[in-house]
């Protein structure tokens, strides 16, 4: 521990030599045209909460070029997102390829008028430098986040201090834009906006003919079972017992998603379900987004997938445990989401099916 604290401070005094004087209290940016926003660090929920800030970007400079660097670990969120005209994927274990390397410095070193590095749940030192190393006039980063100093604020010349601590409550897609509200840049619109094409619809309506097999005056009702954390994961059985309800009680039609992480869950749903249902598995986001908008209702754990959905106007029911729903549940019309405690299991069958009655009833079934 000792090493690290070490390492990590002779980081630090290296790169004060890059400092950059804070310009304070000036949030005029002149008429930018090109902006960079690294969003590299945090997992495929926590980026798409940062759509919002692009389409903010957008609507009050239609014509900007945005840039955005993500990883290997969230970019599928960005993918043919209407918002971004290049997307750029940040892998470190490619640096010392001289190929990749050289992409990146090229990227880099491109002018910029603004560079950004948006913060939800935390700061990473990694986004802050490629900010400071990316050729921009203008760099907007955090100066501390709910009182924890950045120590690489020094990188950026406009520091806003982000501070939620009043507002706990406040929705993560809200506080995406406390970064650039200052500067005159927000959007009454939060959603998280996932743009898919004409070949992601005509892969969705396949999978609905070849092996849903809709009928008409059927619901078609998708489920996601899985998530990246185990205490954001409702019982295998319950959802198991849900299925089998919503077939009883509903003309319906069911399909769940997930893709290879989610094996092991997947496998056991083979295994277990009575319920004949349809699987949609390891397909893009952009096709996944697809095909929960032709649904008549979606319903999954707090997870990267639930995110997914709320881009859509799709009815959504979100099972919570241990985070707060305040935070990361979708907004809007028929979003609704469940939490009885910290064990997401407290939650159980009835309260779900109640949900989906009260959702169902208002909506016709698909045709």
């Amino acid at each position: 521990m000792a090493g690290n604290t070490i390492l990590n401070k002779l980081i630090y005094d290296f790169f004060r030599k890059y400092e950059v004087p804070e310009i304070k209290d000036n949030y005029d940016l002149g008429s930018p045209s090109r902006f960079i926003v690294i969003r590299q660090h945090n997992q495929l929920g926590d980026l798409l909460a940062c759509v919002p800030l692009f389409r903010a970007i957008k609507e009050k400079y239609p014509h900007a070029h945005i840039t955005a660097i993500t990883s290997p670990s969230n970019y599928r969120g960005l993918l043919k997102n209407k918002y971004i005209d290049r997307l750029f994927i940040f892998d470190k274990k490619k640096l010392l390829n001289p190929g990749y390397f050289n992409s990146l410095h090229k990227l880099l070193s491109e002018k910029y008028d603004v560079a950004i590095v948006p913060v939800t749940i935390s700061i990473s030192f990694t986004s802050n430098i490629l900010a400071r190393f990316a050729n921009a006039k203008i760099r907007i980063g955090p100066r501390s986040l709910d009182g924890k100093e950045n120590k690489s604020a020094f990188f950026f010349d406009r520091r806003i201090t982000i501070d939620w601590r009043k507002f706990p409550d406040q929705n993560m897609y809200e506080r995406s834009l406390d970064l650039v509200k200052p500067f005159g840049i927000t959007t009454s619109n939060l959603k998280p906006g996932i743009s898919f094409d004409e070949e992601d619809i005509k892969v969705a309506d396949e999978f609905i003919s070849a092996s849903v097999n809709l009928n008409k005056g059927e619901y078609l009702i998708g489920l996601h079972i899985s998530a990246g954390k185990p205490q954001n994961r409702w019982s295998l059985n319950k959802f198991a017992s849900l299925i089998s309800r919503l077939d009883n009680s509903y003309k319906c039609k069911i399909y769940i998603t997930g893709w290879i992480s989610d094996q092991e869950e997947i496998s056991f749903m083979k295994a277990n379900l009575k319920t004949p249902v349809s699987y949609f598995l390891n397909h893009t986001i952009t096709q996944t987004a697809a095909l929960i908008s032709k649904s008549d209702l979606f319903i999954s754990n707090d997870t990267g997938i639930m995110h997914v959905a709320a881009s859509t106007d799709v009815p959504q029911i979100s099972l919570f445990g241990h985070t707060n729903p305040f935070l990361w549940a979708p907004g809007g019309t028929d979003k609704r989401f469940i939490r009885k405690s910290d064990f997401i299991d407290d939650i159980t069958v009835e309260d779900v099916f109640e949900d989906c009655e009260i959702l169902l009833r208002k909506i016709p079934a698909y045709h």
